[in-house]
């Protein structure tokens, strides 16, 4: 199972588009707010999508929890949790959803975590980076016993590659 994460496009279908064309047979696809496009736009077709604080539309849902294979995936926004502050009340509330994967933005900074047996990822921005100049998306592989996430360019060029161990 592989999940494509984007988050932070800030109106640019265009790359949303190319990033999903790396994949065309990708599980799923999420993006974590700020497309800044309409909820029904094209680019955003059949991807599971949530509402940032540059989303104007309210047909956005500010919470997506679903189950992919036994994991149970959350993805917000960030900026109703203050993720650029912290990710305490992020972490409460995936605790109280009992989510094994958060998928979040907002701080256009790319990151990937193990906390309390849940993995956290922010894929970045693919419009403007923060605390590096690569714009970035990731891909997480979900096996048995891990979950495999890649960190990748808007070229598709690798940045990282993280194994978490699953519990």
């Amino acid at each position: 199972m592989k999940i494509l994460v984007m988050s932070d496009t800030h109106g640019d279908s265009h790359v949303i588009e190319k990033v999903k064309g790396f994949y065309p047979e990708i599980d799923v696809v999420i993006h974590c707010g700020d497309s800044e496009l309409p909820f029904s736009h094209e680019a955003l077709k059949g991807v599971k999508k949530v509402r940032g604080n540059c989303d104007r539309e309210t047909a956005f849902p500010e919470e997506e929890i679903f189950t992919v294979n036994d994991v149970k995936i959350f993805v917000t926004h960030g900026h109703l949790f203050n993720v650029k502050n912290s990710i305490l009340s992020l972490t409460y509330r995936a605790k109280e959803v009992d989510a094994q994967i958060v998928c979040f933005g907002h701080s256009h900074i790319l990151g990937a975590e193990m906390i309390d047996d849940i993995l956290f990822l922010n894929p970045g921005s693919l419009l403007k980076p923060r605390g590096r100049k690569e714009k970035s998306f990731a891909v997480v592989e979900i096996t048995a016993t891990s979950f495999k996430v890649a960190c990748l360019t808007d070229d598709h060029q690798s940045i990282a590659t993280h194994i978490f161990q699953r519990n």
